[in-house]
This record gives structure tokens, sequence and C-alpha cells, in this order.
């Protein structure tokens, strides 16, 4: 049997139902716009506190062609970013560390479990205190929360470890360094995957919270100088912004990881359907 064939029916398949699932994902934002565009018009909502869609957008290219909007968007990019880095870099570090050492996961167990409820806007007042207003604030805040994600996603793939293969490597002595290569990573990559996109999406939440109750510069800072002066087609506007970009991260992270683990059964098998 010719392989190709084999291959060439689900290919088309796929290709040829890309239209419907593409329309079936785009359905609800279309309703929801139809929604919010006539809910004010035909007086369900007053329109002076909840304006049409069509006068947002318009808003919103306004602001498109400022400085102080596109600084607003930088700086929020540039704390999210930063923030993430860090959590990232110590979650997997960290992870590592626990998942790896024999007794570690037992005797840490209790702080993390003390440590990952306590809620990032807790920390607020002591951040003041130490970075003022200043963006390293809002750095702060992202890697405390978006670390927990990471972490645990990375511990979880870590005891993931199929127990036959964990054998055969200490069976033919593995070093660390090849055990984590060879063995261990292949196994993460999913899980940390995941965590990544999920602490991007927290990461997000806590940079425009930074900006709104610290007052660091970004588009938080910008949506709370617009409600405060009555300018609620801005405030809005900026509130699209945030959604937007919290849209576009999570696209972005399932494309890098559709990319990355192409030769994992969860993305093929996502892709088939």
């Amino acid at each position: 049997m010719n392989p190709e064939r084999v291959g060439a029916a689900p290919r088309a398949w796929a290709t040829a139902d890309w239209l419907p699932r593409t329309l079936n994902g785009i359905s609800g934002f279309v309703l929801l716009a139809v929604l919010w565009e006539m809910a004010p018009r035909y007086g369900l909502v007053n329109p002076k506190f909840f304006p049409p869609l069509s006068n947002l957008l318009g808003e919103l290219f306004r602001l498109g062609t400022t400085q102080e909007f596109w600084a607003y968007l930088v700086s929020t990019a540039r704390t999210w970013a930063i923030g993430l880095l860090f959590a990232t870099t110590a979650g997997v570090v960290v992870g590592l560390a626990i998942g790896l050492v024999p007794g570690a996961r037992k005797y840490t167990h209790s702080t993390i479990e003390f440590l990952r409820p306590i809620p990032s806007v807790a920390l607020i007042p002591g951040v003041i205190l130490i970075f003022g207003s200043r963006f390293q604030s809002g750095v702060v805040l992202i890697a405390y929360a978006a670390f927990w994600q990471v972490l645990l996603q990375m511990l979880y793939g870590l005891n993931d470890i199929d127990s036959v293969a964990r054998d055969t490597a200490r069976s033919f002595r593995f070093s660390q360094t090849g055990f984590i290569v060879h063995l261990a990573w292949p196994t993460l990559l999913p899980y940390l995957f995941t965590g990544v996109r999920l602490a991007a999406s927290i990461a997000l939440v806590l940079a425009v919270t930074a900006e709104m109750v610290i007052g660091t510069f970004g588009i938080g800072r910008g949506i709370v100088i617009a409600q405060t002066s009555g300018a609620i087609a801005t405030t809005y506007a900026l509130v699209i912004v945030a959604g937007m970009m919290g849209v576009g991260i999570n696209i972005a992270a399932r494309a890098v990881e559709k990319r990355v683990l192409w030769w994992h059964s969860s993305v093929r098998n996502t892709e088939a359907y």
C-alpha cells in the first residue's frame, strides 16, 4: 500500500473541513459583536455608559494614531514578557531540582502548598514599598503568580515519566544530564507548554492589574485615567485592546506549541479533527 495515498485522504479531509471549523470558531465573536452593537441602539442598555461597538472601534482607530497609546501597549508588553521570562526560568529550574533530587519533593510539598494559594495582589503593599510605581512592581507580581503554573506542570511531567524507562535509564547508568535530555525532557515538554500557556494568560492579567492598582505605566493605567476623566469610549477601547492582547498571546502560544510538539500525539490528534 502506498503510504502517500494512506495519508492523502486525512489531509484532504482536514483541508476541506478547515472553513467550517473556522466559521464555528468565530461565530461566537460575531454574535457578541452584533449584540454589542444592537443593545445600546435599541435602548437595552444606556448608550452613555455602554456605547455601540462601532463607536468603540472608531475610538480604537483614533487611539492607534496617538503616540501615547503605543507607549501604553509597549510598556504592558514589556512588563508581561519580562515577568513571564523570570517565571518560566525559575519554574523550570526549581521544578527540575525538586523533581530530580531524591526526597526534595517530600520536604518541599508543605512549603509549596503554603505559598501557592497566596494571591499576588496581597503582595502589592510590599512591592510598592520596595519598587514604588516602577514597572518592576508588575514584574514581581507576574513572576510570583506565573511561577506556580510552570512549577506545578513541571512536577506533573516529572511524575509522569514511565517507571520502566526510568529503571532502564538507571540500569544503563545514564548521567543526570543524559537522563534529563533523553528521557525527562521529551516527557516534560507537553506539560511545560501547558504551564507556560497558562502562565502567559495570568501574566497579562497581573500586568494590567498592577498598572491599574499601583499606577505603573501601561494599558491598565490608561484605562483608569480614561474612566476617571469620563472618557467612556476610550475606556472600553483600551479594555478591548487588553482582550485582543490576551487572544493574541493564546494564539501565538498554541502555534509555537504545535510547531515544537509536532511529534507528540496530543498535537497530532488535535490537528486530525
